[in-house]
């Protein structure tokens, strides 16, 4: 199928080869890497509490990407739902941040379509209507995510939705478009791709609804060779619904 869905490279990340522990948290394995980031799993001495540590390295933030990473603190710290992941303590150094984080077991979604293929509709129908719930708890809460993808979307022990990655997330007021361009293109809805300002829950939604297809087809219902090729894909609304997808599947 075009547009399957492949491993993502990753991107290297600064050494913290001597660090084993971040404040009362014993660190482990590396479970995740970023430009300016890394991130470990970790368990609290005392409580034994398996969670996620996202460390930072402020020095390779210029001003834009710090104050981004900020406004991300400030939004996770008054975000509470069973579907998003919560972030319980920040800790700073001269040189570095550190966001301790809820632990999702079971990793991406992305991952788990990349290994076992696209979801049956009715396993996908139940994590879609709880991504749809942590969505609508962000919008109702005046934020919108403006990174939806199956990459920033985990799975817990229970396989239940944790919404991650509040990186672009960003405050919205009823009313007040958004203008900077934000996200994964094949993700991206048309007003980003047409330049305009854009309503940030519209935007997300869009997202959602590629999610959706993504879940069920295990591919992207929008892909080109080139970011115009995609361009002009996502703006005449051509995607191919395969023969196994279902006329209907209620999400309740």
């Amino acid at each position: 199928m075009d547009s399957e869905i492949k491993p993502m490279h990753k991107s290297k990340h600064f050494p913290i080869d001597q660090l084993v522990c971040v404040g009362n948290y014993e660190l482990e394995k590396t479970i995740g890497t970023g430009n300016f980031a890394v991130v470990k799993l970790a368990t609290h001495v005392i409580t034994k509490t398996k969670v996620a540590i996202k460390i930072i390295d402020k020095s390779r933030l210029d001003e834009d990407n710090l104050k981004k990473t900020f406004r991300e603190i400030a939004i996770m710290k008054r975000l509470r739902h069973p579907h998003i992941v919560r972030l319980y303590q920040v800790m700073e150094s001269t040189y570095t941040i550190y966001l301790v984080t809820e632990y999702a077991p079971n990793g991406e979604i992305f991952d788990h379509l990349v290994s076992r293929g696209r979801m049956p509709e009715s396993e996908a129908a139940r994590a879609f209507a709880q991504m749809v719930a942590a969505v609508g708890y962000c919008h109702a809460n005046g934020v919108v995510h403006r990174d939806l993808k199956a990459e920033n979307l985990l799975l817990d022990r229970d396989m239940n939705i944790k919404l991650a990655d509040f990186g672009f997330s960003n405050e919205y007021s009823a009313g007040s478009p958004l203008a900077t361009w934000c996200g994964s293109p094949p993700y991206a809805a048309p007003e980003l791709f047409e330049g305009r300002r854009y309503d940030g829950p519209k935007a997300d939604i869009w997202s959602l609804g590629v999610v959706l297809y993504v879940l069920v087809c295990g591919a992207l219902p929008f892909d080109g060779g080139t970011l115009h090729e995609l361009r002009s894909v996502v703006l005449a609304g051509k995607f191919r619904i395969p023969y196994f997808m279902s006329q209907g599947q209620s999400v309740h």
